[in-house]
């Protein structure tokens, strides 16, 4: 099933220049970029991004780390995206994830972990909205398409 998903270069990603890094393992993937920016995020964007986890004892923390620097906001198009993007990226912990994933190559902490993605198409759907409005995702194909369904 074609789906988007939400992605997020955290602010270490981004000061550690992986955002090269991570587009090309998602490209080479077979996924499509239809929406990309970058923001320095202000607490009011951090805390409905992270809404779910008010009241956590990590939140405070959350909060300090993704506006601490500049993030690149994408939305990914493809077969099973979430999924994709979610096996792609390697457990939240990067102690916990394997070699070969973003997180288990490059991340150094559970927080300070490269790379954020949507769980689900409608934490997708809800992390898109905030941060792209319809008109600015584009819709296009790829010579490719056939061949990668």
């Amino acid at each position: 099933m074609t789906e988007r998903t939400f992605v997020m270069v955290k602010p270490d990603g981004v000061s550690r220049r992986l955002i090269g890094e991570c587009i090309r393992r998602f490209e080479q993937r077979g996924l499509k970029l239809v929406g990309m920016k970058m923001l320095t995020l202000s607490r009011q964007q951090a805390e409905r991004h992270y809404a779910e986890h008010e009241g956590q004892p990590y939140y405070e923390g959350l909060i300090a780390f993704i506006v601490s620097g500049p993030s690149v906001q994408m939305v990914w198009e493809g077969e099973d995206a979430i999924a994709q993007v979610r096996k792609m990226n390697g457990a939240t912990n990067s102690l916990n994830a394997e070699v070969g994933t973003i997180r288990g190559d490059f991340a150094l902490s559970g927080r300070r972990n490269i790379v954020h993605a949507s769980d689900s198409p409608e934490t997708a759907a809800r992390e898109i909205a905030l941060y792209f409005k319809d008109e600015e995702l584009l819709h296009y194909a790829m010579p490719d398409e056939d061949w990668l369904r």
